[in-house]
């Protein structure tokens, strides 16, 4: 290309829909002296240019319908999704537990709008002291405890709050990497059990984004657009530090400074011809107040950019 020649315009990206979450402001819990007040989130998320959220941890923002409704709407800002932690493979005596959190989290999911409910898989450390707490590998009964209660988990929400449920894979879960991945998603019934596909997370894990959108596109309903730094990674990597010190270390990292590139991703997405959202989550805990914003405002920029 020569001095004179126009730039390419960015591709147009009509099916996707950008959003940031409290986890991109360093909020990972309902109540912690080290997160910025909800209040400053909802102002600064705003002001970043973004105009769907998540609810984040529940209870971290407030969970009355109305004045939520009422926070959100005076700052233009709109509701994509909950998020819920579960523990189906441990069968079904957690179930009524379960249930129990996942209703709570539904109810208000529903009420602000919102279509999709993510779900999250336990953690095998502990979140805050990064202690083994449990096998990170699953039995053949727990696989299957997993699944079918991943299903009914999936048909139970749709059928009393009409949302649908999208698993998100996650670093130092049982669903982590591309063989558990496959494996979760080839024993699941489609028609009850989504896929949040978090770009951030899967490449942590050693996956290809683009390859799995490619190979199950069908089962994409959402998307997390996040990055990670590879030679902070390959330290993690070598040396087995937890997800949580890794995130302290700055393993994630600001687009678009790090893998996978988001422009291949969007493009992968666009092109199954779906509407999906895509909401931005750079995890942070804990990080100093100011340093959210900035990164979220030029974070909105690049993806604008893109054509998102």
């Amino acid at each position: 290309m020569t001095a004179s020649q126009p730039l390419s315009p960015a591709p147009s990206l009509d099916r996707i829909r950008v959003g940031s979450a409290p986890d991109s402001w360093g909020v990972w819990f309902p109540d912690d002296e080290q997160q910025v007040p909800w209040q400053r989130f909802l102002d600064e998320v705003a002001q970043a240019g973004y105009s769907w959220i998540e609810l984040g941890p529940y209870g971290y923002l407030p969970t009355d319908p109305a004045r939520l409704t009422d926070e959100t709407g005076r700052r233009g800002l709109k509701v994509s999704a909950g998020t819920v932690f579960t523990s189906l493979h441990r069968g079904p005596e957690v179930w009524d537990a379960t249930w129990e959190h996942v209703a709570q989290v539904a109810e208000l999911t529903r009420a602000m709008g919102a279509g999709h409910l993510v779900v999250i898989p336990s953690f095998w450390r502990d979140d805050k002291t990064a202690e083994i707490i449990e096998s990170p590998v699953l039995d053949a009964g727990q696989w299957r405890a997993l699944t079918t209660g991943m299903e009914r988990l999936g048909r139970e929400v749709r059928e009393r709050y009409g949302l649908d449920i999208v698993v998100h894979p996650h670093a130092d879960t049982h669903i982590d990497g591309e063989e558990n991945v496959a494996r979760f998603l080839d024993g699941t019934d489609p028609d009850a059990v989504g896929l949040c596909l978090d770009t951030g997370h899967y490449a942590y894990c050693g996956g290809d984004s683009v390859k799995l959108i490619e190979t199950y596109g069908e089962r994409l309903g959402y998307l997390h657009l996040k990055q990670v730094d590879p030679e902070i990674l390959a330290d993690v990597v070598a040396n087995e530090i937890p997800f949580g010190p890794a995130v302290q270390r700055g393993v994630m990292c600001e687009p678009p400074r790090g893998v996978p590139e988001l422009e291949p991703v969007l493009t992968a997405a666009q092109a199954l011809g779906v509407d999906l959202f895509a909401i931005v989550e750079q995890d942070m805990y804990p990080c100093p107040p100011d340093q959210p914003y900035p990164i979220a405002e030029r974070t909105r920029r690049f993806l604008r950019s893109c054509g998102a």
